[in-house]
């Protein structure tokens, strides 16, 4: 296997290369300007590893996969077309209004505490550029009104005069029957011709969500029409650059619904977040391969900390309508929290509380924190980190980048010392002590808000910084074993090296799987298996469209219950992709109870209030071959005690002196080794901080099991060979 992926965060591009038996990690700065510059960058780098130039490389991969924070950037600086809007006469004021408390969405939690002081974000569709069409279509798909053409073709010359570039139409009901969608886009093809240069892209709310719920569709549709032009010149530049650099194949994308595919097959609105999503798809394969159980997963980058759940049995969480930036939307993306509390996050003292904050804006990697030396003005969480004795200000990032100690203690000095007074080291470890705070308290929120018990999971620490801050979350968590996964600091690259190929496909209704007032059983099979046909069938053409095998094609049925009218939705995955008798039903309907006892407790089950199916979801995937991952975690039966490099003075939360602190050169350290605190471990790409009363356990590519003193080594599934780096 021969492959490369390529994950851009908002400080660092990550790369992890696939070359048969050599596994690569690679970093660079990112360059926003031009993301392609960052990501030839990482790949160069990783080719001078193999001592390969990139154009042989590439000439030779099976796949280049992309995840990419080019849509978040976009949506964040407002950076695109002039969108026009086409909705059903009567309903112009529903995105304007924004389910009346929507303007609080996106919100930090303090902000939502304030709603009649939140702002609305600025509009992506002013009101101005929103018109009204003649037609009605009712819940169940009957024309209640036929669509008045000749009102459409006026109101699209007026947007168009008003300066329309791009164009959504989301009509009333249009999920249940499209059919006056399809005929606005046929009238939109014959005013503006694709092939003359009026033409402008068109998007259906339809195609882009297939659930109920019309502002939310709508919000869907309008970003990924505002998205469709800077990510489409955006992806198709970085395909080109590839080409030119020899290689031939399609580049495949990542996709925030856990899958990827083809930049043909792929919806702006669907590269949002797909870094972090990558990493819960690796925190996922490595679970099950090393049978680790119930996965939190934390990945605490430059920029950002974003927290994810893998659950044993293979229900993955989704968020259906989750926030992106400050709008609703209606996609199926895998569940993150994302806090601002990364590596660049800036430190600034809050007036009104007495305290020291942190986040969520960030210093990204330009300017970067104050001690890069590149201009930034603010302390960050790595300025606070280099003053307390933790980086090594001439071997950070294997000496790619020298850090000023003299610019750290400036900042801080200005920021927080002299408003305290305090010594700098006092107020690096308020900075300390108040992330990861902010990180445990994000964790344990999550998993109470799923109704979790944080003693079954496993926590993940991954990215450049997780190795650092591990011990101090877990302190705030009181819990005794984390992991760091191997390839920890491009850990989300290497999620999306190992993903499938997948395309996922909805439809929003109301069906009483048990019905309490008649007390029956649904039975209507036809018209159940119709659908998931259907959507079988569009999963099925988007993964032929990109050149799959039909036999290698494979559906997975999932079902969104709630009993009666609760709010608490809960994913079941069906046991056949088909109802054939009574038995399937009830198959379905015991396997929802016991997913709903088992996260809301036993016996907090209401079979009585009846049974309801909200969505039907197909996911149709082709697998593809992974890295293996399971002998590469640390087994505890090989034991050894290196010779530190060198000792240097840290300062840690709950000591009022330094403690003199052993360091160790990572690329020194056998398997089996290990290391008690307090210690450093330095490596090309993170350090890993054994905090006082832990010790740590090295495994191979990066991967260790952080202890705390009298902690055992958790047992492991069976282990299988590893490749060689």
């Amino acid at each position: 296997m021969k492959r490369v992926a390529v994950d851009i965060g908002g400080t660092f591009t990550d790369c992890f290369m696939v070359w048969d038996e050599h596994y690569i990690e690679s970093k660079a700065l990112t360059t926003h300007h031009n993301l392609a510059l960052g990501f030839r960058e990482a790949l160069q780098a990783g080719c001078a590893k193999l001592n390969l130039e990139m154009l042989d490389v590439l000439s030779q991969v099976d796949s280049v996969r992309y995840a990419t924070t080019l849509g978040t950037n976009a949506l964040i600086q407002r950076k695109g077309p002039k969108v026009a809007l086409l909705v059903t006469a009567g309903f112009e004021s529903s995105v304007p209004l924004s389910r009346g408390r929507g303007y609080g969405e996106g919100l930090d939690s303090r902000s939502q505490q304030d709603l009649p002081g939140a702002c609305r974000p600025d509009a992506l569709v002013p009101i101005p550029m929103i018109a009204g069409v003649r037609q009605r279509m009712d819940a169940v798909g009957n024309i209640l009104m036929e669509l008045d053409e000749d009102d459409l073709r006026e109101k699209i010359r007026d947007l168009v005069d008003r300066g329309a570039q791009s164009f959504v139409v989301s009509l009333i009901n249009s999920v249940v029957n499209p059919v006056h969608e399809r005929r606005v886009q046929e009238v939109l093809l014959e005013e503006y011709p694709e092939h003359l240069l009026g033409a402008m892209p068109i998007v259906m709310a339809h195609k882009v969500a297939g659930r109920k719920g019309e502002y939310v569709r709508t919000s869907s549709a309008i970003i990924d029409a505002f998205l469709h032009d800077v990510m489409y010149h955006g992806l198709s530049s970085l395909e080109l650059n590839l080409r030119e650099s020899s290689y031939k194949k399609p580049m495949l994308v990542i996709h925030n619904s856990g899958g990827m595919a083809q930049l043909n097959s792929t919806d702006a609105l669907q590269t949002i977040h797909s870094g972090p999503v990558a990493g819960v798809s690796a925190s996922e394969h490595l679970a099950r391969e090393a049978e680790l159980g119930n996965v939190i997963c934390t990945d605490m980058g430059g920029t950002s900390f974003d927290i994810g759940l893998v659950v044993e049995g293979g229900v993955k969480h989704y968020d259906f309508n989750p926030v992106i930036e400050r709008w609703m939307v209606s996609v199926p993306m895998i569940h993150l929290v994302t806090l601002g509390a990364g590596g660049g996050s800036i430190v600034r003292y809050d007036r009104m509380y007495g305290t020291v904050q942190v986040g969520p804006t960030s210093a990204g990697s330009d300017p970067g924190p104050a001690c890069y030396d590149r201009g930034g003005l603010k302390p960050t969480v790595t300025d606070a980190d280099l003053l307390l004795g933790y980086l090594s200000a001439d071997n950070y990032a294997a000496g790619a980048i020298k850090l000023k100690t003299a610019r750290a203690k400036q900042v801080l000095e200005e920021e927080i010392c002299d408003v305290l007074d305090c010594s700098v080291q006092e107020a690096a470890l308020m900075v300390k002590r108040r992330v990861d705070a902010n990180m445990a308290n994000g964790i344990s929120t999550e998993l109470r808000a799923h109704g979790y018990d944080p003693r079954s999971f496993t926590l993940l620490a991954y990215g450049g910084n997780g190795p650092l801050h591990g011990c101090g979350i877990a302190n705030q968590l009181g819990i005794d074993r984390i992991l760091v996964p191997p390839f920890c600091s491009v850990f989300s690259a290497v999620g999306a090296g190992n993903m499938h190929q997948l395309h996922i496909h909805e439809r929003s209704l109301f069906m009483w799987i048990f019905d309490s007032n008649s007390r029956k059983l649904y039975n209507d099979y036809p018209a159940f298996n119709k659908i998931v046909e259907e959507l079988e069938e569009a999963g099925r053409l988007d993964l032929l469209r990109q050149g799959m095998k039909r036999e290698d094609i494979r559906h997975h049925l999932e079902l969104d219950l709630r009993y009666g009218n609760q709010l608490a939705q809960t994913t079941v995955v069906a046991p056949k992709m088909r109802l054939e008798r009574m038995d399937d039903v009830m198959a379905i309907i015991n396997q929802f109870s016991v997913d709903y006892g088992n996260r809301f407790g036993k016996g907090s089950e209401a079979p009585e209030a009846g049974i309801r199916i909200n969505t039907i979801r197909v996911q149709s995937f082709v697998e593809l071959e992974t890295v293996n991952l399971s002998n590469i975690i640390p087994s505890g039966t090989v034991k050894s005690s290196p010779k530190p490099t060198g000792s240097r003075k840290c300062y840690f939360v709950g000591h009022d002196k330094p403690l003199e602190t052993q360091t160790y050169d990572h690329a020194s350290l056998p398997v089996g080794a290990e290391v008690k605190g307090p210690a450093v471990i330095v490596s090309a790409t993170t350090t890993y901080l054994v905090e006082p009363g832990w010790r740590v356990e090295i495994g191979e590519h990066g991967a260790a099991w952080f202890l705390r003193d009298g902690a055992e080594m958790p047992k492991l599934g069976k282990k299988s060979k590893a490749a060689k780096v």
